[in-house]
């Protein structure tokens, strides 16, 4: 059995198991489980098993690198999924990011999203996108400081091409729960600070993408609208990312 058959043969239980964690935190948080969407994290899987995520019942799918979603797109679009680029772009990379994501997670600049506007003129769409906020402050994570998301924020508004969702963050990188919850909730407070001053182009900024594999209970107690699992549903990554 090669690795990809080993992975698509265990998907339909893992992907069972991570559905259920989620109805299990939505309860305990009081939240209806509806409330939350599970985007499985495919990076460096093959099309093959990106696929098999899609048959066992997968709607959205996610993709750190430019150069995977558009290897994987067409036939996932074709396929019914949705998909988002969940990774740091690049601005030479916005031409093909436009052309196959549903949304771009990571926009942390208003350079980006003017990049990203200007593309989306020309290609005569628009773009779902979430600023990428850095809640831990650890220099390894891309994305904006959470100071300066409401200035972004009312930027990317006012950009006609582009549909501001809500914001994403990565946890911080720790073993305290206590610690990443914090940030979880500071992303939540973000959001909601954009909300309430109410710049144009800012009332559909609702969604909050936080949480991954390990800590996805402690970003739906916070408040989390999109959890982002990986290695729960595909099992450990053997092939590096390049």
């Amino acid at each position: 059995m090669t690795d990809d058959d080993a992975r698509i043969a265990a998907l339909p239980a893992r992907l069972a198991a991570v559905t259920a964690r989620i109805t299990r935190a939505c309860h305990e948080a009081g939240r209806d489980p509806d409330s939350v969407r599970l985007l499985l994290a495919s990076k460096t899987m093959s099309p093959a098993v990106a696929r098999a995520a899609v048959a066992a019942g997968a709607t959205l799918l996610g993709e750190n690198r430019v150069h995977e979603l558009a290897a994987k797109g067409p036939e996932l679009v074709r396929l019914g999924a949705e998909l988002h680029l969940i990774g740091h772009l690049q601005g030479n990379k916005v031409r093909d990011a436009v052309r196959w994501a549903t949304c771009i997670e990571s926009v942390d600049s208003a350079e980006l999203g003017e990049r990203l506007d200007a593309r989306c003129a020309a290609a005569d769409r628009t773009l779902d996108v979430m600023i990428q906020v850095n809640v831990s402050g650890e220099e390894s994570k891309s994305g904006v400081t959470p100071d300066r998301a409401l200035a972004l924020a009312a930027r990317l508004g006012g950009l006609p091409h582009l549909r501001l969702r809500g914001f994403m963050t990565i946890g911080a990188n720790v073993a305290d729960a206590t610690a990443i919850r914090i940030g979880y909730a500071r992303l939540r407070e973000v959001r909601d600070e954009v909300l309430h001053a109410d710049a144009a182009g800012t009332a559909d900024a609702r969604e909050l993408s936080m949480g991954m594999s390990g800590d996805l209970e402690l970003a739906i107690a916070e408040g989390a609208t999109i959890v982002r699992v990986g290695s729960a549903v595909f099992g450990t990554r053997t092939v590096p990312a390049v």
